[in-house]
């Protein structure tokens, strides 16, 4: 299992590294003003539908019921797959044409406060009918993608997301053939679905798991799927109106807070990808398969090398973004239309997101207790339950903190949602964290404030020893903070596990 997650988090670390550069040329073309802000709404709005509709939500109902289907009859499971691939096509399309005539309405309920400045909205409105499309065709990719994973095929699914942002990359390098370089960046994101389709296509045809095109009936296996769906749905819902008020109340403020959120967001990511997501991804099947075999110790055994594993690579990096910020957007994006004030906006935004970090790489782990039982109902509950937290914080807090309000009640957020999940998990002995599962995560903690200590000693003895370089100073900074953070927690980190008694290896 691990060599698995450690295949989906390579795949996700070389599609994190493809979205720096993306995300690199966006600032230097586009900067953080209205033109991004419009593009970061245009790309937001597809993603927030596709999260309600496809990825987690979809995930959590047809995994588990195909996976059932499977194991009475291979044709049973084929034949639902291309049911439920017909119906979404229908759905989706349905969805494209009535939100290509509503983007206007779309737009002012989503980002009012771009309705005061009309340059704004109009391009946002513009660009977000050219991103649209991609909802329908990720929507795809989604459903082959879960198709592949229930297959134990996991590689071409991490590798998508790379498409996206090589194909936004070279439609800014051919900025000169669109009005603009937002126009540009639009259309990047819709040929990228058309790239992304073709790929999972090619691999569910390799793997011959590839649906057609069924009638859908309201057979029993469909009837199991909607009764996890509905509630899977409405739970991704809840989280994407958490979303949907980020967009909304940034909306309001100075212009540049859609950009602040957007770039450390983009950096928030890395580790909830790499980690978080990649882990959950390969334990949803893992448990769903142990469960239905009747090995509930196994099941729980890979969600604790799950959950141990996300904690150890996670943590270090909500250190970072707590310690050096203002470093981090600096080296990686101060460079063009994006200035040192852009980067220190949007390091007050990734520091408030760090606070919720850990929290939020071990959602999907947690969500597999409940997934893999094809009970969607009680994540659903925690879901809403954390958005309500939410949202009354980002009411309270942006007054006052402006957009890094946003940011820490999302933080916020998330530990309620983790919390509620490990809680009724435990109750319900759908959860067994073992001895060495807390020991792993004490070694982790000790490590990580050897790490805070170290980068926040060196910081300025290092920036006064480069202080007469010509340039790449805070690039070179960085760099040498991250070196010796690596070392100091790696460090640290052997040396407690070996007193604690926990094994790093196992041979």
């Amino acid at each position: 299992m691990l060599r698995k997650i450690l295949s989906v988090g390579g795949w996700t670390l070389l599609s994190r590294l493809t979205g720096f550069v993306r995300d690199v040329a966006l600032a230097a073309l586009i900067g953080a003003g209205p033109v991004m802000d419009a593009f970061a709404v245009a790309q937001r709005l597809p993603n927030h539908f596709r999260a309600i509709f496809g990825e987690g939500a979809f995930n959590a109902a047809f995994i588990p019921t195909y996976a059932q289907a499977r194991e009475r009859e291979a044709g049973a499971a084929r034949l639902f797959a291309s049911r439920i691939w017909t119906l979404m096509i229908l759905v989706q399309l349905a969805l494209l044409a009535a939100a290509i005539a509503l983007m206007p309405a779309i737009v002012r309920t989503l980002a009012p406060g771009f309705a005061d400045d009309p340059v704004r909205f109009d391009l946002a409105v513009t660009l977000t009918r050219i991103t649209f499309p991609y909802l329908l065709l990720i929507t795809l990719v989604t459903i082959l993608s879960a198709l592949l994973n229930a297959h134990d095929r996991f590689a071409a699914a991490a590798a998508a997301p790379i498409l996206l942002n090589v194909s936004i990359v070279a439609a800014l390098a051919a900025a000169v053939l669109f009005p603009g370089a937002g126009h540009a960046a639009a259309w990047g994101v819709f040929m990228a679905g058309v790239l992304e389709l073709g790929l999972l296509w090619a691999a569910a045809r390799r793997a011959r798991v590839a649906p057609g095109l069924a009638r859908p009936r309201l057979d029993p296996t469909m009837r199991g799927f909607f009764k996890t769906f509905g509630p899977a749905v409405i739970g991704s819902a809840g989280v994407q109106i958490a979303l949907f008020a980020d967009t909304i109340i940034a909306s309001f403020l100075p212009r540049g807070a859609v950009s602040a959120l957007y770039y450390a967001d983009r950096i928030a990511q890395l580790p909830i990808g790499v980690v978080g997501i990649a882990a959950g991804t390969v334990l949803l099947p893992e448990m769903a398969r142990r469960i239905a075999g009747g090995d509930v110790a196994g099941a729980h055994a890979a969600q604790n090398r799950a959950v141990g594993f996300t904690l150890a690579l996670a943590l270090p990096c909500a250190v970072a973004f707590v310690a050096v910020p203002d470093l981090i957007m600096r080296a990686l994006f101060a460079r063009g239309a994006f200035t040192a004030e852009d980067a220190r906006a949007a390091g007050a935004v990734l520091s408030a997101y760090a606070v919720g970090l850990p929290a939020v790489v071990l959602i999907r782990s947690m969500l597999a207790s409940f997934h893999a039982r094809s009970d969607t109902t009680t994540p659903l509950y925690a879901s809403l339950a954390a958005v309500a937290v939410n949202v009354a914080l980002k009411i309270v807090l942006t007054g006052p903190l402006g957009a890094p309000g946003l940011a820490l009640a999302t933080a916020v957020g998330a530990w309620v949602n983790v919390g509620l999940l490990a809680g009724l998990a435990w109750r319900r002995s759908w959860t067994a964290p073992s001895g060495a599962l807390v020991r792993t995560a004490m070694a982790a903690l000790i490590a990580c404030v050897a790490l805070g200590v170290a980068v926040t000693a060196a910081r300025n003895p290092l920036a006064n020893a480069i202080a007469g370089l010509p340039g790449w100073r805070d690039e070179i900074l960085l760099g040498a903070l991250a070196g010796l953070g690596a070392l100091a927690y790696a460090g640290t980190l052997v040396a407690a596990a070996r007193i604690l008694g926990v094994r790093l290896a196992r041979r």
